[in-house]
């Protein structure tokens, strides 16, 4: 149970990462051209990255599950990121209606921004890893190793 919840917390952490970094995307349109509608791009591009990154989170704990960060590769982790991206317009496209045309449209691009977001988030978790380990204090090889397999999830069972 405790893993579970662990699970969702961070599928729920991942929404709201990819929900910032989408609504400050959907934000430019109006502050470069000033395009103003009735519901605010920015706000629309957020509530998809939130529901984008939840749905690129379930793919990878399925495809991914016993694979630590530094263990997968980019063209992997964007093939996940572009399988929720194309999840979650199947999901938003049945209850918005959508026609086929719109439909066509709309998953290749949310594939491609999941995929995109999906390779920038492990590029940022192999970074802040890094830099972790970089700033340790032990001299000890052995405990580097452990800290190492314990920062990228090798540990999942505790």
């Amino acid at each position: 149970m405790r893993k579970w919840l662990r699970r969702i917390r961070g599928a729920i952490g991942m929404g709201f990462a990819w929900a910032i970094g989408w609504g400050a995307v959907g934000g430019v349109p109006r502050w470069v051209f000033g395009v103003n509608t009735d519901l605010p791009i920015g706000l629309l591009f957020g509530i998809l990255g939130f529901f984008g990154g939840v749905a690129f989170s379930a793919v990878l704990a399925a495809t991914e599950r016993r694979r630590r960060f530094d263990q997968m590769s980019l063209p992997r982790f964007a093939a996940a990121g572009a399988a929720g991206g194309i999840l979650l317009s199947a999901v938003f496209a049945v209850p918005a209606s959508l026609s086929w045309g719109d439909v066509l449209v709309l998953a290749p691009t949310l594939a491609l921004a999941s995929g995109v977001s999906a390779v920038a988030s492990l590029a940022l978790a192999r970074r802040a890893v890094r830099r972790e380990l970089a700033d340790g204090s032990s001299d000890n090889a052995e405990v580097a190793d452990h800290k190492k397999g314990k920062l990228l999830g090798a540990s999942d069972t505790e």
